[in-house]
């Protein structure tokens, strides 16, 4: 008997979900409430409820060969780091290519999904969904939710005194569309994320003055690395992950301090961690060191009380005749159509094993994709989050039992095992779960037999295993063998660099230099191994 799947949303993890549903041989019904595709990447000039939001002027912050459905790459005169339209016109594109628009019914709430009186024996749900006023109910045999998690904004009003007398105007950064109506004004944005710093610097071009507001501060990455190469081709490498992995940590965040300050020196910015230490993912903007030295960004500590026209810093500094207060403070986490018992089943946590599936569901019927955020790309990451799940639901594979799913996800919370960073696995300020992309993929794929076998490449392929081992961790790798092999994988790993360059050969003076992570890392290693053999000669 076919399998009936309901999927929750139409974004990219809606749409990667309905695709393997139909790889698999089951039958997906996707619910989404809006009138197109896209999710989060489908842009509004204002603000629904219940549904994501960007402003406009959104860029990407992972490059388009590692952000990819993995058997459907971008077309080569795509730039590497998309506008919102952009990226909104390819998945438009993904969905008519594959077929799937004839799944989604548009315009369609889900208001409820609840276990039916013979969940212990079927493992079905009851879907109540609503159209036009009118409700309707349907019984599916698996549950996909696909609704993202930009959706409810944290504000935390109640964490700043005097709020609540300040006479200027305050608004979250899902409100904020664009930089018409600030004029001249006087801004504060609290928060160091990836929201406050684009709002930040766009906002430095037009207003009188722009104050960050940081509580722990961050490290501030660019998009383009060595050689002009987008940072995620260089840095999200397998031989790069295992470095990580494998080296001491004073060692990898040496290495990794190193390459930060190739940019700038953080303490001088106002931006550095504090105590100098590695606590917070990284930020992505290209504009804000020049933005704070041309002095039209500054960076604050913690706001520590309001008054009608200012804000008064824990430093003692004040920023007066405010206008306007942003808050890029992140999302909550809320599924209000289904009972949060069973996503946060223990200490009102999100507990799910590998971000995905309830651990003590007595059926597993119920998948959450695309809850977890990596420094990898979320098309990706979802499309191998769905290939799993599809298959747990048509027994292809199972789970561990329920003791041995919490024992993993005690030890990936950090309560068994203490973590480094960018080999962690914690909850952030949006209480989206956090792990390290290629770790994370491996572990995914494995599961499904469409890990790279690393070993088997370099015997039968050696050309291919170089570029997949040295070279950037791109999603085809993840469709090179095992169900769901797509024969244009190997093409894609070997010209992924081409289509890198494409774009930008506008005015071409010589040949593309390719990334050499491998000698990069051996000049950064030389000075320690010198210094080493030095304390060994003489001591």
């Amino acid at each position: 008997m076919v399998k009936r799947v309901a999927i929750i949303g139409a974004g990219v993890s809606g749409l990667a979900s309905i695709r393997c549903c139909l790889e698999e041989g089951l039958e997906p019904t996707c619910f989404e409430r809006s009138n197109d595709v896209g999710g989060l990447w489908q842009f509004s000039d204002h603000t629904e409820e219940g549904r994501a939001s960007i402003y406009q002027s959104v860029f990407t912050n992972s490059s388009k060969e590692m952000m990819c459905f993995p058997d459907f790459p971008y077309p080569e005169d795509y730039p590497s780091y998309m506008h919102q339209s952009k990226l909104q016109e390819y998945i438009k594109t993904f969905a008519l290519k594959k077929n799937l628009l004839r799944y989604i019914q548009f315009e369609t709430l889900v208001s409820s999904i609840k276990k039916c009186p013979s969940f212990l024996v079927t493992g079905q749900w009851e879907i109540v969904s609503e159209k036009d006023g009118k409700q309707e109910s349907a019984i599916f045999d698996a549950v996909m939710i696909c609704s993202g998690h930009h959706v409810y904004p944290n504000l935390p009003t109640d964490s700043f005194p005097g709020l609540d007398q300040f006479q200027g105007r305050y608004l979250h950064s899902r409100d904020y569309k664009g930089p018409g109506g600030f004029q001249g004004k006087r801004v504060l944005v609290i928060g160091l994320g990836n929201s406050g710093c684009d709002i930040a610097v766009e906002l430095s071009r037009l207003a009188a003055q722009v104050i960050i507001s940081t509580r722990s501060g961050s490290w501030v990455m660019s998009r383009v690395w060595d050689d002009g190469y987008p940072w995620d081709m260089v840095y999200v490498t397998r031989f790069a992950s295992f470095l990580r992995n494998a080296l001491p940590s004073f060692v990898s965040d040496w290495l990794y301090v190193k390459k930060m300050n190739t940019w700038f020196k953080h303490e001088n910015y106002g931006l550095m961690p504090l105590n100098g230490t590695l606590r917070k993912e990284p930020v992505f903007n290209d504009e804000l060191p020049s933005r704070i030295l041309c002095g039209t960004v500054s960076i604050k500590p913690s706001v520590k009380e309001f008054t009608e026209t200012s804000a008064i810093f824990e430093n003692g500094t004040m920023f007066e005749a405010i206008d306007f207060v942003i808050f890029a403070t992140g999302y909550g986490y809320a599924y209000p159509f289904l009972d949060d018992s069973i996503i946060k089943s223990r200490n009102n946590e999100v507990t799910l094993y590998k971000g995905i599936f309830p651990p003590l569901m007595e059926k597993p019927t119920l998948a959450v994709i695309g809850l977890v955020q990596s420094l990898g790309a979320a098309i990706p990451t979802a499309d191998l989050q769905a290939r799993w799940a599809v298959k747990v639901f048509s027994n292809s594979c199972t789970l561990p039992t329920t003791n041995e799913m919490m024992d993993d996800i005690d030890e990936k919370m950090g309560k068994k095992l203490k973590c480094m960073f960018f080999s962690f696995l914690r909850f952030g300020q949006s209480q989206t779960l956090q792990t390290d992309y290629i770790t994370y993929m491996d572990e995914l794929g494995s599961f499904i037999g469409a890990k790279p076998n690393i070993p088997r490449l370099f015997l039968t392929d050696p050309q291919l295993a170089l570029e997949v081992y040295f070279g950037p961790c791109s999603p085809y790798q993840f469709r090179l063998m095992g169900p769901g092999k797509w024969d244009g994988a190997r093409n894609a790993i070997l010209t992924q660099w081409d289509r890198t360059v494409k774009p930008t050969r506008t005015r071409a003076v010589g040949e593309a230099k390719r990334p050499q992570p491998f000698y990069n890392l051996l000049k950064m290693l030389l000075l320690p191994v010198l210094v080493l053999a030095v304390l060994l000669t003489f001591y």
